[in-house]
């Protein structure tokens, strides 16, 4: 659970579907992991009744960063640094599926999975994937459905459980300092609409660039 929208959602839908006493959380502060961010996921965790713990990874990156000394000699830090911090992330979350018998849930979107803005044996691990086919931009719209409405045979039978500032808030992995999803990518409207062409629509480049999208954001994104 990491203050940010899709695990918010992610969570929201698991309590839903087998109750708040079935569900745990575990946020994984890095250095980067801004104040909002842990408010954020505890006040989650908080409106949904569901187990929250705090385990800060700072102190595996470090030991990461000193294995790797010698061989990172003489490069910058990168994407590489990134991931790094998503991979610790995912070994925390299978070392707790495998000790306890527990079901990990992966939380990224399609748009992220379309991208590659997710992180091979990081954020990837899990068992299940909730939102594998839902775009960013229907994330945004679900989430504001289940703060105005509790879902028939809920086992979470509350409503407003993400709060307002997830919701708001420009969507950052938070992996390095000040960082946005849209570093990356174009914005999630346009990333959605271009991803719609491209896979449900199977249009080419040159067909979903005539439907009004930006041809380089196009491109980037085929590529």
């Amino acid at each position: 659970l990491s203050g940010g929208i899709d695990s918010a959602l992610t969570v929201a839908v698991a309590s839903d579907a087998l109750g708040s006493e079935r569900v745990r959380s575990i946020m994984m502060p890095s250095p980067y992991t801004s104040s909002a961010s842990l408010e954020d996921a505890q006040q989650c965790a908080e409106r949904l009744g569901i187990t929250y713990e705090v385990v800060p990874i700072e102190p595996a990156m470090w030991a990461f960063g000193t294995m790797l000394e010698s061989l990172f000699a003489d490069t910058d830090q990168d994407v590489t640094e990134e991931n790094i911090q998503s991979r610790v992330r995912g070994l925390l979350l299978m070392a707790l599926s495998n000790k306890f018998g527990l079901m990990l849930l992966t939380t990224g979107n399609k748009s992220e999975m379309a991208t590659g803005y997710a992180t091979l044996y990081g954020d990837m691990c899990g068992g299940y994937s909730v939102l594998k086919d839902v775009y960013k931009t229907t994330v945004f719209e679900l989430a504001k459905w289940r703060n105005a409405n509790i879902p028939i045979g809920s086992r979470c039978e509350r409503s407003h459980v993400i709060p307002e500032r997830i919701i708001t808030k420009p969507p950052s992995a938070e992996l390095r300092p000040d960082q946005k999803d849209t570093d990356s990518l174009p914005d999630y409207e346009q990333l959605d609409g271009i991803l719609e062409c491209l896979i449900e629509q199977d249009l080419s480049v040159g067909a979903t660039t005539r439907r009004g999208f930006n041809k380089g954001a196009v491109e980037q994104v085929a590529r």
